[in-house]
């Protein structure tokens, strides 16, 4: 389920397991958009009369861009909240076997992050096919290109999270160390499953820093994106505050 609002009159879609809602996006909306299942409880919206209780909608949001699109967004940044990519070189491998909180880790990975990735390589393999059309061809589909640069993480946040496991209160560290969740830095294991639970503030302080440092070395093709002329390092200027329509997914 896809909550929605805008100034246009865009109306409600359904495609396959998935439907649209216009609905005046409030604090309820954004609640139930990050409500993780087993983390924070749903929260009721009313939905075509009746009220229904909602959680994050990453559950089931297989086509986590298509919104935006239904919108009507012809230009598309996507901030993602994991790699897409691996580095090159050999793979971080393992022969133990596998804990309870690395196998949770990994399907909350699968759950939260993979769907994104996957739609920003459907949508870029969607313009490269365009790309080939010539333009009589173009009007005769109903696709369209649409630009659609990715800022993602160039840290695992797993990684960042294995340096601040001890800032979790001792009960969290206790039931997570019950299921697997060991060691420190990089001896950590299970810290994925730990990433999605740890709202301490050194945490978030370095996934911020790290936000911005990934982003500064994106800069010219945010500039260009945003068509701002002159960026100065440390200010964006007042004018060029995003006024898109508001988008909240639930489940």
């Amino acid at each position: 389920m896809t909550f929605y609002d805008a100034l246009a009159d865009i109306q409600p879609w359904t495609r396959s397991q998935r439907i649209a809602a216009r609905d005046a996006i409030s604090m309820p909306h954004l609640l139930a958009s990050s409500a993780i299942p087993f983390d924070f409880p749903p929260v009721p919206l009313t939905l075509g009369g009746f009220i229904e209780y909602c959680g994050d909608g990453s559950m089931r949001q297989a086509a986590p861009i298509s919104p935006a699109v239904h919108l009507g967004a012809e230009r598309i940044v996507v901030v993602g909240a994991g790699r897409m990519h691996e580095p090159a070189g050999p793979r971080a491998c393992s022969s133990e076997y596998p804990s309870l909180a690395q196998i949770a880790g990994h399907a909350l990975s699968n759950i939260f992050l993979d769907a994104l990735a996957v739609d920003a390589e459907r949508l870029q393999r969607i313009n490269s096919t365009l790309s080939l059309l010539t333009p009589e061809e173009r009007t005769a589909t109903n696709l369209k290109a649409i630009e659609v640069p990715v800022i993602a993480p160039s840290q695992r946040l797993d990684d960042i999270a294995t340096r601040h496991l001890a800032s979790l209160p001792l009960p969290v560290r206790a039931m997570l160390g019950g299921i697997g969740v060991q060691g420190e830095g990089k001896d950590a294991r299970g810290a994925v499953l730990a990433s999605y639970l740890l709202f301490e503030a050194p945490y978030t302080r370095e996934l911020m820093a790290s936000g911005v440092a990934d982003t500064m070395q994106r800069r010219d093709d945010v500039i260009r994106f945003f068509g701002w002329a002159v960026l100065r390092q440390d200010v964006v200027p007042a004018q060029h505050k995003m006024t898109d329509p508001a988008v909240a997914s639930a489940m």
